[in-house]
């Protein structure tokens, strides 16, 4: 059996040392450390590394559950994987409980991990709603003027996009061919050639 950690945050400029401590203070054999965003877990290759390296009875340590993960799809994927290989999660800011029934304790685990899971996701959904209500009120006050645009008008990949198209090109092979993305050319062709 060995005690595996895995500490992340989100970018280069923030620190792994608070992690690092947690992990080691929990007794931590070997840690993966990573400096990545949480939102897709294939750009994410330490805790691919860990996934892979993981043995039956090893424990997995994080310091907190929005570490592993940060949407119910993806916890679910990386906390199944870590039991079918055998192994086991702890979480080092939740609730354990620990009986003398090692099925029991499975479940009682589970049951707190299912209720956190869906804590983090309604709290996400939450932040979501409160982002596009923010953005929607400065909208309505001219202060938002959204993503500057990839593209202008006069924009020698988008003239030439626009010329295939005039040409007979479907608007996927206008786009194949000036490498601009289908939906990116569907969006400009909406708003200049109306």
């Amino acid at each position: 059996m060995v005690k595996i950690g895995y500490a992340r945050v989100s970018s280069t400029g923030q620190n792994l040392d608070r992690q690092i401590e947690l992990l080691q203070h929990a007794g931590a054999d070997k840690i993966f450390k990573e400096k990545q965003s949480g939102a897709e877990i294939k750009n994410r290759p330490e805790l691919l590394n860990l996934l892979d390296y993981i043995r039956e009875k090893d424990i997995v340590i994080v310091a907190e559950l929005d570490r592993l993960g940060r949407n119910t799809r993806d916890l679910d994927y990386i906390i199944s994987t870590i039991q079918n290989k055998g192994a086991s999660l702890q979480i080092l800011n939740l609730p354990t409980t620990q009986t003398q029934d090692p099925n029991l304790n499975r479940l009682l685990n589970n049951l707190i991990l299912e209720l956190y899971k869906y804590i983090a996701e309604t709290e996400r959904q939450k932040i979501r709603e409160r982002q596009k209500q923010g953005i929607a009120l400065a909208k309505k006050q001219g202060k938002y003027k959204g993503r500057k645009k990839k593209y202008t008008k006069d924009s020698p990949q988008l003239v030439q996009a626009f010329k295939l198209l005039d040409e007979g090109y479907s608007i996927r092979k206008a786009s194949e061919s000036t490498g601009i993305n289908y939906q990116t050319l569907r969006n400009y062709i909406q708003e200049y050639r109306k």
